[in-house]
């Protein structure tokens, strides 16, 4: 089967090429140009083709990481298919540390865009033609929010797609989140393509987490291996991780009043309701208040700003059928990815040196 030229921006793309494009994006006001900084590797053997993009919200950085290791990969020489990679999605917000656009736009509720819209929707759609349109399968990479943290997990529509069960076990975060679809989403517009399409949740805003970076790399490898895209990693190591567990609800545990928040509870700790996760102290008085789990699972999401108000999402709790199950798992996923550190670090340094084709 013949490997046929691709087109993104201005170039021409052919077999066993490595491009860094910089597609055009309406410039600053000070007549700056800013460009959709997108990196093509177009493999010389026919398969899928892989999208990844970070940083869709400008301050969620640790995808900007994993896309510079991805791409460093000596096990990349041997791709079969194309990859696609978009280290900053919304350079505008990247560059002034911010989730939203100058406008104050969330890109992620704006997809599929439009040429003649917004900021926001003409870089949405930017992105749709460039990058999405010529992929079969995406990966989006995230961070919680400013001051709010999540544990590695990989949230998608498990009914939607036929494909996206396989690639999110693949992944090997250890929780699955079963997520509807939210309108103006990435994930919503590469629905409506049928592209398969996961997003992986890691970290906190404008923060490099080390075990949420070298976790998504891997998820990334794996995942281009179960796809056929990849026969091996390059000498990188893959510890072993237990199967992922799948849940399919969560909720938001809201702060009952104002004040300050004394957290009694780690991220991916299991909890059962009742359980104290922390407690809200007056600023002014010795009273405080304890915030109680009202129901049970796993913390995937927290916030680390102890600074609260009434009614502000402080804890996320993912609920399984076998809560026990899902702990275990999540201890072993953090033991797996956080031992052995400086031989990582050794490992990494060996196998990240500039790719050469």
């Amino acid at each position: 089967m013949t490997v046929e030229p691709i087109r993104i921006g201005d170039r021409l793309i052919q077999p066993g090429e490595r491009v860094d494009v910089n597609v055009p994006l309406p410039s600053l006001y000070t007549q700056s140009p800013v460009f959709l900084p997108v990196q093509v590797l177009h493999g010389r053997r026919p398969g899928p083709t892989l999208f990844v993009t970070a940083a869709i919200h400008g301050d969620e950085i640790n995808g900007v990481e994993i896309i510079r290791r991805l791409m460093g990969l000596k096990a990349l020489r041997q791709l079969r298919g194309t990859l696609l990679a978009v280290p900053v999605v919304n350079t505008y917000g990247f560059v002034r540390q911010s989730r939203y656009l100058p406008d104050r736009r969330d890109l992620n509720r704006s997809f599929p865009g439009s040429e003649t819209g917004s900021l926001a929707a003409r870089l949405a759609s930017t992105l749709m033609r460039e990058v999405v349109a010529r992929a079969t399968h995406g990966i989006d990479l995230h961070t919680g929010a400013a001051h709010r943290e999540n544990l590695p997990q990989i949230r998608t529509a498990l009914d939607g797609h036929r494909d996206l069960p396989g690639l999110a076990h693949a992944f090997g975060a250890p929780v699955i989140l079963n997520s509807e679809l939210r309108d103006g989403s990435l994930r919503a517009a590469a629905a409506e393509r049928q592209i398969p399409l996961l997003v992986y949740e890691a970290g906190e805003a404008l923060r490099f987490e080390e075990i949420a970076i070298r976790a998504g790399l891997r998820g990334i490898l794996a995942v281009m291996r179960h796809l056929g895209m990849l026969r091996g990693t390059g000498g990188l190591r893959l510890r072993p991780v237990t199967a992922p567990v799948v849940a399919r609800a969560s909720l938001w545990v809201r702060a009952h009043q104002s004040g300050v928040l004394r957290s009694l509870t780690r991220l991916g700790a299991q909890v059962r309701r009742g359980d104290r996760l922390g407690v809200i102290a007056d600023v002014f008085r010795h009273e405080e208040e304890p915030v109680l789990a009202p129901s049970g699972g796993i913390v995937i999401g927290r916030t680390n700003l102890p600074l609260v108000t009434e009614g502000e999402a402080i804890y996320h709790i993912a609920r399984f059928g076998r809560p026990d199950e899902a702990a275990e798992t999540v201890e072993r996923f953090h033991s797996a990815f956080a031992s052995d550190e400086q031989a990582d670090a050794l490992d990494a340094e060996a196998h990240l040196r500039p790719f050469e084709p």
